[in-house]
């Protein structure tokens, strides 16, 4: 039987969890000042093209190229350093207490080794950050938050966390260094359960288990940001090179970076922190609602509720929606405009949808425009440029529930 213990999620909506960088670039004369991976040689020794992302040197892509990434993923499966990421456990018989006091989500609620995604929110309502609380069997709750907020999440915790000692609760903090990677793609199962002697088909969609894969002791968990059937997996960094060798050694499964990173989750339909969602924006009108404990609804005791439930009956001035174009690529940052010529928002991400050959974007628009189907115009290179109100995820999702 698997020893579970770590995350899942009440809902698909996933958010991307890695940095609030806009764009990664490239940067030598910082390159010695960036923090690295347990991988980074094995990146540079594999091809990889690094980038500053998030104050970490990061692969963007390898010797394929963006769109082959992509579509290999789509197709077979890619493997994703995601070690930037941060990693907590939450200690004490007051840690149900102490996260709920931090963020949206119901966790007493959670079944044992059940987790969800949820969101730091501030007393004005704005996201913090996005992460993932899982209430474990064991004597903690297992936390991944993104690379680009690290410095900010901790702070914000051990802030909290001195209040609640202050006031004699029982609560501890333990930062992980383990190691942590992707691997995403239709064949991700048949890859990884050659190395498994437990039944992966028994571990759906964001359940986690203590584990051993291919002889190297590790946390498997069933979820990730590109929208297909995929696994993170924590694991000591020692071993992470060795791990990582060994699912290369299987043909199906190929190194992917930042680029294809990107585009995955765009078509998925998912936020990607300091992009799609921040603290200028509250969970309502970043149509993350789902993330919202019903009992916390009801009792109003997380930071912000006073704004954010009078918003979830009311409707919000601004709304995140999806977007589609034929035409020139929409980027960040491009004005949305009525039919009309009026600005009624902005797009906050956007590319070329490798799989659909079009445009997607995401952006902020004034809520009489939100509905999908509605017809809109995006500023490109000063000009205006027809567009749609999608429904998102813009290309269906695969995640294994089972």
């Amino acid at each position: 039987m698997w020893a579970q213990s770590a995350r899942g999620t009440r809902g698909l909506g996933l958010v991307l969890r890695g940095s609030v960088q806009k764009h990664p670039r490239r940067d030598a004369s910082s390159a010695a000042e960036l923090k690295k991976t347990p991988l980074f040689d094995f990146h540079r020794a594999s091809g990889g093209k690094m980038v500053e992302f998030a104050g970490w040197s990061m692969p963007v892509q390898y010797t394929d190229s963006h769109i082959s990434s992509h579509m290999h993923t789509r197709q077979h499966c890619s493997l994703f350093d995601v070690s930037h990421m941060l990693q907590t456990n939450v200690h004490g018989k007051d840690r149900v207490k102490f996260m709920e006091s931090l963020v949206v989500a119901d966790i007493a609620e959670l079944k044992d080794n059940q987790g969800t995604l949820s969101l730091f929110t501030n007393d004005k309502g704005g996201i913090i950050d996005d992460l993932i609380v899982t209430k474990t069997d064991q004597t903690f709750l297992y936390v991944v938050s993104n690379a680009g907020c690290a410095d900010k999440d901790s702070a914000h915790m051990k802030a909290k966390l001195a209040e609640f000692k202050s006031a004699g609760h029982d609560v501890d903090l333990e930062f992980l260094d383990d190691a942590l990677i992707a691997v995403q793609g239709p064949s991700m199962s048949r890859v990884l359960q050659e190395g498994l002697k437990d039944d992966l088909t028994k571990l759906t969609f964001m359940f986690s288990a203590l584990t051993t894969a291919f002889g190297v002791p590790c946390r498997i968990t069933r979820c990730g940001y590109t929208g297909e059937d995929g696994v993170e997996i924590s694991v000591p960094s020692s071993r992470v090179v060795e791990l990582t060798e060994r699912l290369l050694s299987n043909p199906e499964v190929k190194l992917a970076g930042l680029g294809a990173r990107d585009s995955l989750r765009l078509e998925a339909g998912l936020c990607l922190y300091g992009n799609d969602i921040d603290e200028t924006t509250t969970p309502v009108e970043g149509t993350l609602v789902w993330t919202i404990g019903k009992r916390r609804r009801q009792t109003g005791d997380f930071p912000g509720a006073d704004i954010i439930v009078p918003q979830i009956k009311n409707k919000t001035q601004k709304k995140r929606v999806g977007l589609v174009s034929t035409g020139p690529p929409v980027r960040p940052h491009t004005p949305i405009l009525s039919t009309d010529g009026k600005v009624i928002g902005e797009v906050t991400s956007g590319c070329p949808s490798p799989c659909l050959k079009k445009n997607v974007a995401m952006g902020y628009v004034d809520s009489a425009f939100s509905k999908n189907g509605t017809q809109i115009q995006v500023e490109v290179r000063k000009k205006a440029v027809p567009a749609t109100v999608s429904k998102m995820p813009f290309v269906p999702t695969n995640y294994y529930t089972g």
